[in-house]
């Protein structure tokens, strides 16, 4: 699955987190949200050019427990899972982490984010 992501100029960090995203669900049986959106949802718009396959994220604003991030309308395979990061960094730091995201895209199962969470013990 990576190589598609690859194919379509992904790079290699973030075709590796869009994958663990989309198998992540197919392990957990959510058959709906994993390798089946692979082609119908993910390559086929961005064949469309409406979601793009590398994009900066930017962040908009920013405080010590907060960020307002636009995505860009890259994918929210990777987008979500940055923003997460985020949220948790914050979290850990200062006891709360909270990030909205602007102009993303599908970002694959919402349990993957909670699992980032208590994989790094929140």
């Amino acid at each position: 699955m990576t190589s598609v992501f690859l194919s379509y100029g992904v790079t290699p960090s973030r075709a590796e987190i869009c994958s663990d995203v989309l198998i992540e669900s197919d392990k957990r049986g959510i058959d709906s949200h994993g390798l089946g959106r692979l082609k119908p949802i993910y390559c086929d718009r961005m064949d469309a050019g409406i979601l793009f396959p590398e994009r900066e994220i930017t962040v908009l604003k920013e405080s010590d427990c907060t960020a307002l991030v636009d995505g860009n309308l890259g994918l929210g395979l990777y987008i979500g899972p940055h923003c997460m990061q985020m949220a948790i960094d914050k979290a850990k730091k200062h006891g709360v982490g909270f990030v909205a995201c602007k102009n993303s895209t599908h970002y694959g199962i919402a349990g993957y984010y909670a699992t980032m969470a208590t994989d790094q013990g929140w």
